[in-house]
């Protein structure tokens, strides 16, 4: 390599190091691109969740029925004309998870059950045929 080619080349790497990793080189401009794409959509969000708030503020400014709303579900208050019932959750029946032997057909568990108002019918006699 001759010495002028040598000179030369540290020139290009002397004008490309401010280029790539100077102070408003690439590599920094791709990191503030970078933050500046994170930013807009934190700022889109919070635009998002601004527009709900203003929303619910109008109707709270503007109508009754929006208190009247919050003040039930929040707050758990009725008119005084109204009566409020509250019902407790049913819990819901699991049944066995059983899994049947191979070849064998699972037999279903059935029980009759008289209405609460209807006297229970008393069991038959046995009949002579079954003795």
């Amino acid at each position: 390599m001759r010495p002028s080619t040598g000179i030369l080349l540290g020139l290009v790497v002397l004008l490309q190091y401010p280029l790539w990793l100077g102070k408003g080189g690439w590599l920094k401009v791709w990191e503030s691109d970078r933050q500046l794409r994170q930013q807009r959509e934190v700022n889109r969000q919070l635009e998002l969740r601004n527009a709900g708030l203003e929303a619910e503020t109008r109707n709270l400014k503007s109508g009754l029925e929006a208190v009247e709303e919050r003040s039930r579900f929040e707050l758990g208050m009725v008119k005084a004309d109204e009566v409020f019932y509250q019902l407790p959750a049913r819990k819901k029946a699991v049944a066995p998870a059983s899994v049947p032997a191979a070849g064998v057909e699972p037999v279903a568990k059935t029980e009759s059950v008289a209405p609460p108002s209807a006297p229970a019918a008393a069991a038959p006699a046995p009949s002579k045929e079954n003795q």
